[in-house]
């Protein structure tokens, strides 16, 4: 068997690989033998049959089974030869298959990139600073209480912070337009989940009073048709109500199941909560600056195959998180994931380019430790620890979680780090603006 290769670019070659005319008959006339065995034909017994009968009959479609099992065959043996690195299947293309002559094909194939680390100690990343204060846990108990409120009817006008109950229908000119109108809808003034001018246009109002608005769809509005259109709204209020918060007592603590029933205890438990929330995105913050700092100092091209397997991932995201159970993920374009995909895709492979380097292996007493800190936020932590053991899909997650993070600690002994000190609330925040101060330049 010959083979060439042609580097067609950083992440594809093409194979030419050439058979020889022996290999192709010794396993065609070995697949005819085989038939002869089981084949049935009218006026033979089985078993029976000549092999010429068999060629004959069946020759060519054996043929055409015998080459394309044999170009998958030389194909994996050529790929080995050459020491290539397939990231995908081949697109396989014949140029010669006539009998008695030597077989010749072209395989295409994506391949791994040849991956050279640059200089790590270029990695660059901001450390956050940050704490839970006494002033964001009480802002996070009034959240709670908001959450636990109820909404009191009141016989007053409608104001700021109030909920109304509001039947709707809302006209372009003196037509009512599609997905206008609701019946028995509850609003939040001033919560800004309407267009603009919506909320402003019910307050003041009071049960049982019908009013009609005007307002301009914002030119950034989803539905094409409605975009920068004005529009009137004829609205009737059915309902105007209060918020009304709980005190902060015993008869409040006891929502939350505590065993210690006080107020001390659910101030304790809510901290410890913040505090873990915000040790994550701290966390989570470093990495990301970091293995955003490793993709832009090792630009590399990657296969397309790679990309689509991420695009999968995503694609299968995103469809639970809106479309909810039955909902079909291919109706999703993966040009919308493309971007995120790549760069996923850029990142795993640098990633695993830095564990090969520095020979690094998951650690079993971190993995424990993360499981041990994770099912803190359940109630039976134990249960939850015993599930990701004795479930290996579940624990692979788990390790390959745990690897990420000694990949981070490996880039931090390297690595330029600057301190931005930050609240609670900004820090917890997705890619929260670093706007405080920085501590010039402290190496990792």
């Amino acid at each position: 068997m010959q083979v060439s290769v042609e580097t067609t670019s950083t992440i594809e070659r093409v194979l030419t690989i050439s058979v020889p005319a022996a290999r192709i008959e010794e396993k065609v006339s070995a697949e005819v033998a085989k038939t002869a065995k089981t084949v049935r034909i009218d006026g033979f017994r089985k078993g029976k049959v000549p092999v010429s009968v068999v060629k004959k009959r069946y020759g060519q479609g054996i043929r055409l089974e015998a080459v394309e099992q044999i170009m998958r065959d030389a194909y994996v043996e050529a790929v080995q030869k050459e020491d290539l690195q397939p990231a995908g299947m081949p697109s396989i293309e014949p140029k010669k298959m006539e009998e008695g002559a030597d077989l010749e094909f072209v395989a295409k194939v994506e391949v791994y990139p040849t991956i050279e680390l640059s200089d790590l100690t270029k990695v660059s990343a901001e450390r956050v600073l940050s704490e839970v204060t006494d002033a964001d846990l009480d802002t996070m108990l009034e959240t709670l209480r908001k959450q636990n409120s109820e909404w009191n009817p009141v016989e007053r006008e409608a104001a700021d912070g109030d909920q109304v109950v509001i039947d709707f229908v809302g006209y372009l000119g003196d037509e009512a337009f599609e997905g206008g109108a609701a019946e028995g809808h509850k609003l939040v003034l001033g919560s800004g989940t309407m267009i603009p001018g919506f909320e402003d246009g019910i307050l003041g109002a009071k049960a049982g009073e019908e009013k009609t608005i005007s307002v301009t769809f914002p030119e950034d509005y989803q539905a094409e048709n409605l975009k920068g259109q004005e529009a009137s709204f004829k609205i009737t209020v059915t309902e105007v109500a209060e918020q009304v918060l709980p005190e902060l007592d015993d008869a409040f603590v006891e929502k939350f199941g505590l065993a210690e029933g006080t107020l001390d205890a659910l101030r304790a438990e809510v901290r410890k909560n913040m505090e873990r929330e915000l040790n994550q995105a701290v966390k989570g913050k470093l990495k990301t600056g970091l293995f955003d700092s490793l993709v832009e100092l090792n630009p590399i091209e990657v296969p397309q195959t790679v990309v689509d397997q991420e695009i999968d991932v995503l694609r299968k995201q995103a469809a639970q998180q809106f479309g909810g159970e039955g909902f079909d993920a291919s109706q999703l374009p993966g040009e919308l994931f493309q971007e995120e995909a790549s760069k996923r895709a850029k990142l795993g492979l640098l990633i695993s380019e830095v564990v090969k380097v520095n020979d690094i292996k998951v650690e079993d007493d971190r993995v424990r430790a993360f499981l041990e800190d994770m099912a803190q936020a359940y109630q039976e932590p134990q249960q939850v620890i015993d599930f990701y053991l004795k479930n290996k899909e579940q624990l692979s997650q788990v390790q390959s979680a745990v690897l990420e993070e000694q990949v981070v600690d490996k880039l931090l002994e390297s690595a330029q780090v600057t301190e931005v000190t930050l609240g609670y609330e900004d820090a917890i925040k997705p890619n929260a603006p670093a706007t405080a101060e920085v501590e010039e330049g402290e190496e990792a």
